[in-house]
């Protein structure tokens, strides 16, 4: 286990660039945390620290976007709206943590039994703008 403690939304772009071997490395990536903990945030910050120019949002509603990075296809999943564990089936996920894309999955709670390797990111409010950022890798 790796901590890292984030003082302002500023330093996110440098813990994204210390974190960018891992995920390349680890592919799938899980994140945990309270609504309004900066799993969304992170992930900007990540797919930066990959190339991504794309603009960067959660895809509640569509389950998963794509992103293009520099060398590396990014797929951002946010699984909060998840109705049944039929539906990620229904949409491949299996086929997407399959792959050699990025997977970046926030609120994976539902779908842990799909993932049999990766990276879990844990993030902590502390105060209004301090995070506590653990990873694990599983």
């Amino acid at each position: 286990m790796e901590s890292f403690i984030v003082k302002n939304e500023s330093e996110i772009p440098h813990l994204a660039l210390e974190l960018r071997e891992w995920i390349v490395a680890q592919k799938n990536i899980l994140f945990y945390g309270e609504m309004g903990a900066g799993k969304t945030t992170l992930i900007k910050g990540i797919c930066a620290a990959l190339g991504s120019s794309n603009e960067i949002s959660s895809p509640t509603y569509a389950l998963v976007n794509e992103y293009e990075g520099d060398n590396y296809l990014i797929y951002h999943f946010d699984l909060f709206r998840l109705k049944s564990f039929e539906e990620v089936l229904d949409i491949g996920f299996e086929e997407y943590i399959d792959s050699d894309a990025i997977c970046l999955i926030e609120w994976p709670e539902k779908i842990e039994s799909l993932v049999e390797h990766g990276l879990k990111i844990e993030i902590d409010k502390i105060d209004f703008n301090t995070r506590k950022i653990s990873i694990f890798k599983f």
